[in-house]
């Protein structure tokens, strides 16, 4: 029987993602977030014949949900259960690189809401986790009932763009020990009131969320890494789901396809900084109407897409890329000869 999970699971942007992408038979894709599998299935499909996917979640479940949905392509799909923010290592260790697309999709999967016993939404009353691996040590319980009020009250203010962080730091501090989604819910509506249709605690849930999984600094980490691995003429496509995330994006996608990034009083560049990618749209691809209505979580996605622009060796220009390259794992999953005849942009590694 099908899991109903990865039944489902719809994908957020999938058509736009994979025009961004620019699939083509034979590529090589990284999809980040593979989550229930949704958009890896239809990278696959597209890419076929000859198209291969490496798939990365930090969630065994999530990753057990997918590899039930891609049996299919069982030749063609490599899943790994670890965090992306692990991305180049990964790829180098599975010779997996260049890559013709990276595709990260930030937003929480349906089998991620709809778990019981995870703790990321206060529809269920369950455990304060919010972990997405469990073999991480810190969880949302552990901010929540050992941080200071100052501390607690600057992760939600930061992360969750709450104005009454301080109001709801104090008022945790006086109700602690609080162990369960429903009993920080209620709370937060009791300290702070409810107007409109959120609820109040949705951004007090993302900023814990966000601040367990170190999603923010992640984020960062992973977008310098995808530049790395995409051969030339290479998409890195990006779907985020809030304001903190799209901004990191934004920001990183435009000073790459810029110049000189010298302060603007500079009289001469110093930087030596050259673009790396191309932007591909200048203005956010958002859901449309018939998807919205179709998938109401879809409602904040934002999508940016880039191309890159340089070849992969001006990418690694580190000693210690140069060498990590060179000893990596003799046991690696190699694309089949298909993709070295198919008519692709990128070389063969």
């Amino acid at each position: 029987m099908k899991n109903r999970s990865t039944s489902s699971h719809k994908p957020v942007l999938l058509q736009e993602s994979l025009k961004a992408l620019a699939i083509e038979p034979g590529g090589r894709y990284v999809d980040c977030t593979l989550g229930g599998g949704g958009h890896a299935a239809a990278i696959l499909e597209q890419s076929s014949p000859g198209g291969q996917l490496l798939g990365i979640d930090a969630n065994p479940s999530a990753l057990e949900a997918a590899r039930e949905r891609l049996q299919g392509f069982k030749e063609s799909a490599l899943l790994v259960n670890d965090n992306f923010v692990n991305l180049k290592m990964i790829c180098f260790e599975h010779k997996f690189y260049p890559v013709h697309g990276v595709l990260l999709d930030l937003g929480l999967s349906s089998l991620q809401l709809n778990s019981d016993g995870r703790g990321f939404s206060f529809q269920h009353d369950a455990p304060l986790d919010m972990r997405f691996s469990p073999s991480q040590k810190v969880s949302a319980a552990d901010i929540v009932n050992t941080s200071s009020e100052t501390k607690l009250a600057q992760i939600i203010r930061a992360y969750g763009e709450e104005s009454q962080s301080y109001r709801i730091a104090r008022s945790i501090i006086k109700e602690r020990p609080i162990n369960s989604t429903l009993q920080l819910a209620e709370l937060i509506e009791k300290t702070i009131g409810r107007h409109g249709k959120i609820h109040p605690a949705t951004k007090t849930f993302q900023a814990l969320r966000i601040a367990v999984n170190h999603e923010l600094e992640y984020l960062e980490s992973v977008l310098k890494q995808s530049i790395e691995l995409l051969g030339y003429g290479g998409r890195l496509v990006v779907i985020s789901y809030h304001s903190l995330e799209d901004r990191i994006v934004k920001q990183f996608m435009q000073q790459e396809a810029r110049g000189c990034i010298c302060p603007p009083r500079t009289p001469v560049c110093i930087c030596g900084h050259t673009p790396r990618l191309k932007l591909l749209n200048r203005k956010v691809i958002t859901p449309t109407e018939t998807e919205l209505k179709n998938n109401p979580r879809s409602r904040s996605a934002k999508l940016r897409a880039v191309e890159c622009i340089i070849s992969q060796s001006d990418s690694y220009s580190t000693t210690k890329d140069h060498k990590f390259i060179t000893i990596a794992k003799s046991n690696s999953w190699l694309r089949p000869a298909i993709l070295q005849k198919s008519k692709v942009f990128i070389l063969a590694a």
